[in-house]
């Protein structure tokens, strides 16, 4: 059954508007362990936090107290460095999932080259396998990249799906649902499990579920966070998982 990973960054976007730098004694709101807890209630089957390293929004004591609270698993999405390797070792997340990191951008805007730099990742993803964690390598969704992603020690691939949502002719939509067809099929050939997220929202999602194979999880935050601010996070999460679960419901959401 395929399942849904909430991704809070934006909640704590939000709260960092207000309450950059807070101390301890204070209730920075929105609540980012709250909204988690919230999501997971409502059906979210994983939390996904970028950890940055400028801290913009996901703190280090939002990763120690997801980790302690939630029952689903927390994904911890960073980048590849020794600083950020160290953190993780630390938190112990159930799965970490390695991306690249531009400290200029608003969010992740491409996927990681894993075939560019293998042998440093390889590094990275011996030592978070060797405490148990398990290992995603976000990636375009080219097949020498699920190819470097398996070499490299990774264990999942989160497929990278912001060239199909930012597509607005039919023809490049159907190009790169033909890209993250071959490359899903690639990675479960390979034994990895295929993930997939940014950029999807309520009316693109349906034909990227009929199109591509094998997926397992859908990272998805920007969408949903947007709409809890009209109707409820749990109720956006509700209605995100019955479109991923019946893409043919016809729930249309305003």
């Amino acid at each position: 059954m395929l399942e849904l990973g909430l991704n809070i960054d934006h909640i704590a976007t939000l709260r960092e508007a207000r309450y950059r730098g807070w101390k301890r004694g204070l209730a920075p709101e929105p609540n980012v362990v709250q909204a988690a807890l919230l999501a997971e209630r409502a059906g979210a089957a994983q939390i996904t936090v970028h950890l940055r390293e400028d801290r913009r929004h996901i703190q280090d004591a939002d990763v120690r107290e997801l980790g302690r609270v939630l029952r689903v698993p927390l994904n911890l999405e960073m980048s590849a460095t020794a600083a950020m390797t160290s953190q993780a070792l630390r938190f112990k997340p159930h799965e970490v999932c390695l991306v690249p990191e531009n400290r200029q951008e608003i969010t992740t805007e491409g996927g990681l080259d894993v075939a560019g730099d293998l042998p440093r990742l390889r590094k990275v993803a011996r030592q978070l396998r060797a405490a148990k964690i398990r290992v995603s390598a976000f990636i375009d969704p080219e097949t020498k990249q699920v190819e470097a992603a398996h070499d490299g020690g990774a264990q999942v691939v989160e497929l990278h799906t912001g060239a199909y949502a930012n597509a607005t002719t039919a023809r490049d939509r159907n190009r790169e649902l033909r890209r993250h067809g071959r490359a899903a099929a690639r990675a479960n050939a390979l034994g990895m499990q295929v993930n997939a997220g940014h950029g999807l929202h309520y009316t693109n999602l349906r034909e990227f579920i009929e199109d591509v194979p094998h997926l397992n999880t859908l990272n998805i935050g920007h969408a949903i966070v947007s709409r809890a601010i009209l109707v409820g996070l749990d109720v956006a999460v509700t209605e995100m998982l019955a479109l991923m679960r019946s893409p043919d419901s016809g729930l249309l959401v305003d």
